[in-house]
This record gives C-alpha cells, structure tokens and sequence, in this order.
C-alpha cells in the first residue's frame, strides 16, 4: 500500500505542473481568465496561438505519460513494495492521480484543465497502441459532429472499450471506466451547454484550420 501511496502522491505532483498556466503566466496572463477559462490546448489555441498550444498538448501529454509509462512501473526497495496484487493497480493509480493533478493543481489553487491530453499520454505510458482508438475517434467526432468536448468524451470511451475488448485485466479496465467517468465529469458544463444548444460548435474540417469550437 506504501508503494501506491508514494507513486500515487508523485503522478499528482507532476500533474499540477499545468503548462498552459505555466507559460501563461511567462506571458503575463492567466489562462483562466481568457476564452473559454479552460487551462487546456484548446482554449490555448483559441487565446495563445496554435505554437504555444501544441507546446502545452505535449506537455500535458508528457505528464501522462511519466506517470503510466515511468513512476507506475518503478520499481521501490523491498521495503516499500506492495505484493503483486496491489502492485497491479499501480496503473490505475498513477493514471488517475496525474489527471487529478491536471485538473486539481496543487500549485494553481485546485483549478486546472480538463485532463483529455493527460488521458492520452497515460495510454501511451500503458501501451502505445491504445492511443491509436482514441486518436481516431476524437478526429472523427470533431470532424463530423463539431463537438471538441463530445470528442473528448467519445475518446476516453473508446478507451475504456479498447481496455475491455483486450482483456488487459481488472485493474486497467477498471481504470479505463474510471477515467471515462472522470473526463465526462470534467466536461459536465460542456454537456450542459450542448443539450442548450448554446456549445460553440467547431466546422468540420477543424484540424486543418477553420474555426476552433469551446473546451
């Protein structure tokens, strides 16, 4: 339990290292105050510039990816070490604390981003592979429905599927419905808006450059 209690207090640490609030900040701003006041990519895009929010998708992405890909499977002194059915929830445990940190910073009063590029990031620290469903369905949701936060949404789910569908065990399943839960919960003001029909909606063909829609 030790061990999860340790890497589990790491991956929420590197997650409140919020980049859009970072370099926002070496800027003179708060991110928070601008657009959509989401301190994610997208809202960067939208208010920063495209250069500056793709510096921040892969550092949001990184930080995922340290936690499933680098602290989750270290190995801590005999001392520390939880026994091989503990030790297998260090995934789930370290997925989830980095997107806590993402979305509840330590260093930026508990208000952060959305934790859609820390999901992504934390399927790659799993298996590159996984990645590969998401990517796909958040383009293809973007492109034909226009929602960037339904994509989000319809993204993670197709995570929690592709986890489920692989038969990749109890504990990463669990944490894919987990996480599914957790991104839909981050976008309830989104959902909100779109059953009022008042959600910024992107054109299609948005990645390419036309007009960016509210995350």
């Amino acid at each position: 339990m030790i061990e999860l209690l340790i890497k589990g207090g790491l991956s929420y640490l590197v997650g409140s290292v919020v980049a859009s609030l970072l370099i926002g900040r070496l800027r003179g701003v708060d991110i928070r105050t601008l657009g959509s006041g989401n301190a994610g990519a997208t809202n960067a895009m939208r208010t920063l510039g495209g250069k500056v929010a793709l510096v921040i998708f892969v550092i949001d992405l990184v930080k995922g990816w340290i936690a499933t890909g680098a602290i989750a499977p270290w190995m801590p002194s005999a001392s520390l070490a939880a026994t091989p059915e503990v030790a297998a929830w260090s995934f789930p445990v370290c997925g989830l604390a980095v997107m806590l940190g993402h979305v509840y910073p330590l260093w930026y009063g508990f208000r952060g981003g959305k934790g859609m590029a820390t999901l992504l990031g934390c399927a790659l620290g799993i298996n590159a592979w996984l990645a590969v469903p998401m990517l796909i369905t958040w383009i293809a949701a973007v492109m034909l429905l226009g929602f960037v936060s339904l994509a989000s949404i319809l993204a993670s789910a197709a995570l929690a599927i592709a986890l489920a569908t692989t038969h990749a065990g109890t504990a990463l399943v669990s944490y894919g419905v987990l996480a599914l839960i957790f991104i839909t919960f981050t976008h309830r003001a989104n959902i909100v808006r779109m059953r009022a029909g008042t959600e910024s909606r992107a054109r299609r063909l948005w990645l390419f450059g036309t007009r960016r829609g509210q995350a």
